[in-house]
């Protein structure tokens, strides 16, 4: 008990350190005078309260803690922190007389949090300007993840951090550090992904951009999450300028920040090369942009070629970087299109960046050891060891590799199949799970790019929701919550 009471204590604190978050919208609320100012006020001090009451209770318990205990406390924040998100929903939809369900406020903050996308709002044009800001402001703390956050802060209040950042950080390969101290290590991340949002920020307001809509889909971009203030998404705009920047940033964010660091850190271009995602990454998802445009072209979707390329490449990249920003209704394309940049989107993204997925660094890892598997059926007695750029793979990474896939699969299997039961059809159920646990927001059928997931059932509603959570946080870390070994001394 008094480990359980050791988390919760930092809990509290995360808790109220994320209040401070609504900062941003209150002050833009006050720059735009949208009237919403109040509102937010009575946010923060609900959820500063909650967070002080549960530090303040819980403070005789405080300690370091074991990894154990930052598998917990990261699920319990990623589970917490939501609940922070709805409280501004709730409040203003009751204030302007639309109902909005906890459920789906809920998913709606999760969505924002986990950087997914997904949206059950409609009309987000008429919203007020400050409740479009909160939602990408949770795109932008949740982008890097709110614990990266946390273990720069919380060891300057006496709190360790390196189990925490062990257990968030996406990708198999996660005692590579790019400082001595973990806390230096999140402040240089994050240093990173505040560079690329200022240049971004100043890059959509250069295009055309206002600063309003400049400073919102700069959060979504560079989180990889895909809310807008506009029901047409990137359509509103209609600018190939603005998309071109938008493609950069994407593919930028969708790069290992540690490979950034590198190549900052040596002044040298070539780090990206090194890297053995960074040029996979690039190449495969510009490469199957142009061949679905080639492919639209040749189906007469547009009438000319560089149409075809612009609207391919624009929501490729967005799709497989899981952005999950259109520019059109891809939904309507021959459904092999769709379809394929939905499975883009389960691995192309590289791990330690702001992306969802498998991570390209699995996929390679799967691909070798199925090759190096091939070798040893028709050479018995060679060796060959599973490597990438020179560097051997331990045999324990790729039996957590393997694992991780099949409860991947069986993941998507198990969830799907509960979404058909509650009378999802098929196109839906598979596509919104798909886009869920891989963070990639709009799927096909009722949750395609020309609508959303404001249609789906209360339960169907969870079921995304959790896929959201567990897909943000690469399942083993919520999963092993459920098994008997993690409770036993």
């Amino acid at each position: 008990m008094k480990r359980f009471l050791a988390v919760i204590h930092v809990l509290g604190l995360t808790m109220a350190l994320f209040s401070t978050t609504m900062f941003v919208p209150m002050a833009w609320s006050i720059l735009l005078d949208d009237g919403q100012l109040v509102m937010f006020l009575q946010s923060f001090v609900i959820a500063a309260f909650l967070g002080g009451a549960l530090w303040l209770a819980t403070r005789r318990f405080k300690a370091e803690l074991r990894p154990r205990d930052g598998f917990l406390l990261v699920t319990l924040v990623w589970s917490s922190l939501p609940l922070l998100g709805t409280i501004p929903l709730l409040l203003y939809f009751a204030e302007i007389g639309v109902p909005l369900s906890f459920s789906k406020a809920y998913f709606e903050s999760m969505s924002g949090l986990t950087a997914t996308g997904a949206t059950v709002l409609v009309k987000l044009d008429t919203l007020a300007p400050s409740i479009n800001l909160w939602r990408v402001t949770l795109h932008w703390v949740g982008g890097m993840g709110i614990i990266v956050l946390a273990v720069a802060i919380l060891p300057l209040l006496g709190v360790g951090g390196h189990q925490l950042f062990r257990a968030e950080t996406p990708g198999p390969m996660k005692e590579e550090k790019l400082t001595p101290r973990i806390a230096s290590t999140a402040k240089a991340l994050y240093a990173i992904y505040f560079g690329l949002s200022i240049a971004c920020f100043l890059a959509y307001r250069a295009a055309g951009m206002s600063w309003f809509d400049a400073w919102a889909h700069m959060a979504s971009t560079v989180a990889l999450g895909g809310f807008s203030t506009h029901d047409s998404s990137f359509a509103y705009f209609d600018s190939p300028l603005i998309e071109t920047i938008a493609i950069f940033f994407m593919l930028m964010s969708g790069i290992n920040y540690a490979t950034h660091f590198r190549v900052l850190q040596l002044g040298n271009i070539k780090g990206y090369g090194r890297c053995p995602e960074a040029v996979p990454f690039v190449t495969i998802v510009l490469g199957m942009g142009v061949l679905i445009g080639l492919y639209l072209w040749t189906q007469d979707v547009y009438p000319d070629l560089l149409t075809s390329f612009r609207y391919a490449i624009f929501n490729t990249v967005s799709i497989a970087t899981t952005a999950g920003f259109a520019n059109t209704d891809y939904g309507a394309w021959p459904l092999i299109a769709p379809l394929f940049m939905i499975f883009l989107g389960m691995f192309c993204t590289s791990s330690g960046s702001t992306g969802g997925g498998i991570k390209m660094i699995r996929a390679m890892m799967l691909v070798k050891q199925t090759r190096q598997e091939m070798i040893s059926i028709l050479h018995p007695h060679a060796v060959a060891p599973v490597q990438l750029k020179g560097r051997l793979i331990p045999a324990r990474v790729l039996a957590s590799v393997l694992a991780f896939m099949l409860l991947y699969g069986f993941s998507i299997a198990l969830m799907t199949a509960l979404m058909l039961l509650s009378g999802a059809d098929p196109t839906t159920a598979f596509t919104a799970i798909l886009a869920s646990i891989n963070n990639i927001g709009p799927g096909l059928g009722e949750v395609g790019p020309a609508s959303n997931y404001h249609s789906l059932t209360t339960f169907q509603v969870w079921i995304c929701s959790f896929a959201m959570m567990i897909g943000r946080l690469e399942l083993f870390t919520v999963l092993v919550l459920f098994s008997g070994g993690f409770w036993r001394k």
